[in-house]
């Protein structure tokens, strides 16, 4: 043993006692039932995915000679706690610990993949402390349940990804949108809240967004609500860059081709990964780029502990890494104006005559007695004439028409025809409603009475 030895350290494991002498240049070697202790670093720290609150927190484990090359950060490894074996992260390997009493040993290591890398620890610690939820609840969404023949093989990475230049003639319609792209393409922490033009190909926008990215060198990772999205984007953005740097990820994938997915984002292979709420957490090599499509969509919002929103989600993971941000969609949320109020993100949008030229032509049907003069058919059609021209010549034009009609026996609110007074229950103020169950009068949606002798409050 090293003659400048600082201290000792007594483990006990079942009836045996030994001692391991921690010196200024290397350890002693440690021998119990047959295991040998690492010679560099014998001592894991690991968190347990446990869902009890107050064991939210590491554990030191001695690793054996033959786990050490194996039992590196963020692989996942097996412990036995409290009697029983549970799945664990390994966070770091360290010389000694502060632990006073037994140390166990590492039951196995379940794989030598480190999937728990730096950048997702950070952002999995700052989920749980944001959401006051604990960090194996987070891990368990970021990283997909281990899928053992999927980690064999490994895929090509393509040398050019971006295979067409990027137009930027249609984010010129849109307020500093060509200097947007232009901060992309530099690897600047743009950010911005986009609001889409009426009837604007989003898809396209994104995807010529995600070029600008890539071919500047950086990965980027797109969030949309559902499958349907998922295609769409990928469509268009396998136009423009290499479907081998493409991956999208959804829960509905199998076990299989998910994870072996998620790996060849994790191994740096992708460099555009596409998906809904859970690909947020995804391990993109030199992330460049967040985007959030349709942020006000329910679908983003994780319905499992603790519930994080992926938008919400997307800015910690730009604010960590200091990298681009792009929440987009044709309505604005109150959360997404709130960055741009708070100067987190730029206003992203079109000049109002744009808008004007973009936007569809509204004509709003009168429902009184013009309506029924001119068209006599008007009172018992379901769809009155000039609606009928309408769709006709849109669809000539070849244009669509989405005819949306009211529910058949049942109108949820009564108003007068002449004050527009909202009718209302004369025992509860409830809102008055028809149907045909309840053909004496209007009945109260909130204590069921009818009355029979409605008449209006306030023209009578």
């Amino acid at each position: 043993m090293n003659h400048r030895t600082l201290s000792a350290v007594a483990v006990t494991i079942g009836s045996v006692r030994e001692t391991r002498g921690r010196t200024g240049q290397g350890r002693g070697q440690v021998s119990t039932a047959g295991r040998r202790a690492a010679e560099h670093e014998p001592i894991a720290r690991v968190l347990p995915m446990l869902s009890v609150p107050h064991l939210d927190r590491e554990f030191d484990y001695l690793v054996s000679e033959e786990q050490s090359d194996d039992a590196q950060p963020g692989v996942r490894v097996r412990v036995r706690f409290h009697g029983r074996l549970v799945d664990a992260f390994v966070l770091e390997r360290r010389s000694d610990t502060d632990h006073v009493g037994q140390l166990g040993w590492l039951d196995r290591v379940i794989s030598a993949e480190p999937v728990l890398t730096p950048e997702v620890r950070r952002l999995v610690d700052a989920v749980a402390a944001r959401y006051a939820g604990t960090r194996p609840d987070v891990l368990r969404l970021a990283i997909p349940p281990r899928h053992a023949g999927a980690e064999k093989g490994a895929a090509s990475v393509p040398l050019l990804p971006v295979i067409e230049p990027v137009d930027p003639t249609a984010w010129g319609r849109y307020l500093r949108g060509e200097q947007f792209l232009g901060a992309l393409r530099d690897g600047r922490a743009a950010r911005a809240v986009w609001q889409a033009l009426p009837g604007e190909q989003w898809c396209e926008r994104i995807a010529e967004a995600a070029a600008a990215a890539v071919t500047g060198g950086y990965g980027v990772l797109a969030i949309v609500p559902d499958q349907r999205d998922i295609d769409a984007l990928l469509a268009a953005v396998t136009v423009r860059i290499d479907a081998a740097a493409v991956v999208a990820l959804s829960a509905g994938l199998g076990p299989s081709a998910r994870y072996r997915r998620w790996l060849s984002v994790l191994r740096g292979h992708a460099r555009v990964v596409i998906g809904t709420r859970s690909a947020v957490f995804a391990p993109v090599d030199r992330l460049g780029l967040v985007i959030v499509w349709d942020d006000g969509d329910d679908t983003l919002a994780e319905p499992r502990a603790p519930y994080p929103h992926a938008r919400e989600v997307a800015m910690l993971r730009a604010h960590q890494l200091r990298c681009a941000a792009l929440i987009g969609g044709y309505a604005r949320t109150a959360e997404a104006q709130a960055l741009v109020r708070s100067g987190w993100a730029h206003d992203l949008f079109a000049a109002r005559p744009v808008v004007r030229g973009c936007a569809p032509r509204v004509v709003a049907l009168d429902d009184g007695g013009y309506a029924e003069d001119r068209d006599a058919a008007a009172r018992t059609a379901r769809l009155p004439s000039v609606a009928l021209r309408a769709a006709r010549g849109a669809l000539e034009r070849g244009a669509p028409a989405l005819v949306q009609v009211p529910r058949r026996g049942y109108v949820p609110s009564v108003a007068c025809a002449r004050c527009r007074t909202i009718a209302r229950c004369r025992h509860c103020m409830g809102p008055l409603a028809l149907s045909e169950r309840d053909a004496a009068g209007a009945a109260c949606r909130w204590c069921g009475r009818i009355d029979t002798a409605l008449r209006c409050r306030r023209c009578g």
